[in-house]
């Protein structure tokens, strides 16, 4: 990859930015709209990880660099008129200033896709480790620890094996269900992604 001929093909407009939308690589979710200057590309490229220049302070920024929400970059991407760049992350903790997880959370018509539901789960179990809420058993897993949220995968493995030996369809639905969530937070505590998993099994097609 040639930096300058990257900085060379993208067409800035009269400030000298380019508007970047920026990607969960593991949730798919759009998590934020920035703005990148060349240096902030520059940057972003070599050292992997999300740099944006703010048009209110006027001065180029890491993100995460004061709250830790870091961006490890993944993917770079400019559209076919050169004028917008496409960006993917590995989110640590949350994009939004706000605390959440994405910037964009005022809801006009919900998304009833299901096709991304165990992405949108992963990402809510991954937003209660990093701003934990009370009540919340998925926090209540979290601070008991590792051992804990094992015994549960545990228990629970055992229990779709009881819900197939009862040939109980509604009873197996609901024991993996569980299963899969357990395995959801396993894989958060431990910084296993969903791509991880996905790019394991890509390789077990044959």
């Amino acid at each position: 990859m040639n930096i300058d001929n990257v900085v060379k093909e993208i067409k800035f407009d009269e400030k000298g930015l380019v508007p970047v939308v920026v990607q969960d690589v593991n949730t798919n979710k759009v998590l934020m709209l920035a703005y990148m200057n060349e240096e902030a590309i520059r940057k972003t490229l070599n050292e992997k990880v999300a740099y944006y220049y703010s048009r209110s302070r006027q001065e180029l920024w890491k993100k995460g660099e004061t709250s830790g929400n870091i961006q490890k970059l993944k993917g770079f991407y400019y559209d076919c008129d050169k004028d917008t760049i496409l960006i993917y992350v590995d989110q640590i903790g949350v994009a939004c200033h706000t605390g959440s997880y994405t910037c964009f959370f005022n809801e006009v018509i919900k998304n009833e896709s299901k096709d991304e539901i165990l992405e949108e789960l992963y990402s809510l179990i991954k937003e209660r480790k990093s701003n934990p809420k009370e009540g919340s058993y998925t926090n209540y897993l979290f601070e008991k620890g590792l051992d804990k949220i094992l015994k549960k995968v545990g228990e629970e493995a055992s229990e779709v094996i009881i819900g197939a030996k009862n040939k109980n369809k509604e009873e197996l639905i609901y024991e993996i269900s569980d299963l899969i969530y357990h395995m959801l937070v396993l894989m958060v505590n431990e910084e296993v992604t969903i791509e991880d998993i996905k790019n394991e099994l890509e390789k077990r097609k044959n």
